[in-house]
C-alpha cells in the first residue's frame, strides 16, 4: 500500500528511503527464486524504481514490475527493458532538451536539441497505432487546458501492455501554482477519473501504480483493449479513496 503523502519529504528522507528500497528489493529478488533468475536492475531515485536489463518474454517484466510496485514508498515504476532481444520503443512528450533517458525519441511544440520531432501534443502524435513500449507525460499535463485528447492518442499509440508514465505537480504544492503556464490542477483522484469515471466507448486505462509525494503526484498506466475487463475495486483501493 503505497502511503499518500501530503507534505513533500527532504530531500535527506528520499536518500534515506532510496537505500530502505534498495536493500528491500535486493532481500526479496535473493529470496524469490522467481526473481533470482531474471537479468533485471531495479534503481530507487527519490521514491521512483528505474528498470534496466533483459528478460525472455512480457509476463516476467509484468512479475519484477508489480513487485516493485508492492514496496511501500516506490510512487512510480519506469522501465527501460529489452523484452525477447527487442529494445522498447520509447517517448518523450514534451521533453523540451532534457530527455528521461538518452536514446528516447522526444517530441516537443519547439524545437530545440534533443527534439527528434516537432509536436503540438493537444493535437494528434505523429506516431503510428500500436507503435509505442513506454511513453512519459512528465510536466506536461498541467500545460493542457483538456488533457484528455492527449490521454486518447497515448492509448492510440501505445503496444498492448505498454505503459504511460505520468508525472506532475500535486495541487496542493506551490509548484502547481508557481509556473505561470500552468492551466490544470491534478491529484491523485484526477488519475481515478481518468481510469474509472470516463464516458462509455472512450479509451480506457488500467493503473499500474498511482501516488504523491506531497509536491508530485506519479502515475503509471497501460491501456486497456474494448474487451479487457477494467480494474477491480480491490485494486483501485490500493491508490485511490
Amino acid at each position: 500500500m503505497v502511503a499518500l503523502a501530503h507534505t513533500p519529504p527532504s530531500a535527506e528522507r528520499l536518500r534515506a528511503v532510496d537505500g530502505f528500497l534498495a536493500q528491500a528489493w535486493a532481500d526479496q529478488a535473493r529470496h524469490d527464486e522467481r526473481l533470482r533468475r531474471l537479468a533485471v536492475e531495479v534503481r530507487f531515485d527519490r521514491g521512483v524504481a528505474h528498470l534496466t536489463g533483459e528478460v525472455d518474454e512480457p509476463a516476467q517484466l509484468r512479475l519484477v514490475r508489480e513487485q516493485v510496485g508492492r514496496l511501500a514508498g516506490v510512487f512510480g515504476v519506469w522501465c527501460r527493458v529489452r523484452v525477447g532481444g527487442r529494445a522498447p520503443v520509447v517517448v518523450d512528450l514534451g521533453c523540451g532538451g532534457t530527455k528521461q533517458w538518452p536514446g528516447n525519441l522526444g517530441l516537443d511544440i519547439h524545437p530545440a536539441p534533443g527534439v527528434d520531432a516537432v509536436a503540438d501534443l493537444s493535437g494528434s502524435l505523429p506516431l503510428a497505432d500500436d507503435s509505442v513500449d513506454v511513453l512519459f507525460a512528465v510536466h506536461i499535463l498541467e500545460h493542457l487546458i483538456d488533457f484528455l485528447p492527449l490521454l486518447d492518442e497515448c492509448h492510440r499509440v501505445l503496444r498492448p501492455g505498454g505503459v504511460l508514465h505520468v508525472m506532475s505537480p500535486w495541487w496542493g504544492h506551490v509548484n502547481a501554482v508557481a509556473d505561470p503556464t500552468h492551466v490544470r490542477l491534478l491529484d491523485v483522484q484526477t488519475i481515478k477519473g481518468v481510469c474509472a469515471m470516463r464516458p462509455p466507448g472512450t479509451p480506457r486505462w488500467h493503473p499500474l501504480h498511482a501516488g504523491t509525494d506531497g509536491a508530485s503526484i506519479f502515475a503509471d498506466l497501460t491501456p486497456l483493449g474494448v474487451d479487457d475487463d477494467g480494474p477491480s475495486r480491490a485494486h483501485m483501493a490500493r491508490f485511490f479513496d
